[in-house]
């Protein structure tokens, strides 16, 4: 990973309270695991910005790097990395996700 890719990466979570690193849009998500988590996040009505990692090789293979996670997708709330589809599906069902948002001051439905 470049320190360019590295430096794009920590500035879009800096910049955005919710980060979705993913593969496709939120409006066009490319696989389940993607469509998983962004079904979550819109079902809590929180505001997220969704980077598409299909579009960059170096940003798919850097963000993997980054979060020393190796999958996609990434959630990142408040700067912290949350963790990828399962991680975020049980705490959804849980309703730990809508704690941890609550927690984070991030508006959500509740």
């Amino acid at each position: 990973m470049t320190d360019q890719t590295a430096q794009n990466i920590q500035t879009t979570i800096d910049d955005n309270p919710v980060v979705l690193f993913m593969k496709g849009s939120k409006k066009m998500p490319q696989c389940g695991f993607s469509s998983a988590v962004v079904n979550a996040l819109s079902y809590l009505e929180v505001d997220f910005k969704d980077v598409d990692v299909l579009e960059d090789g170096e940003l798919r293979d850097g963000i993997k790097t980054f979060s020393d996670w190796p999958t996609i997708p990434q959630l990142y709330i408040k700067g912290e990395f949350v963790g990828g589809c399962d991680i975020v599906k049980e705490m959804f069902e849980s309703g730990e996700l809508s704690a941890y948002l609550k927690d984070k001051a991030i508006p959500h439905k509740v």
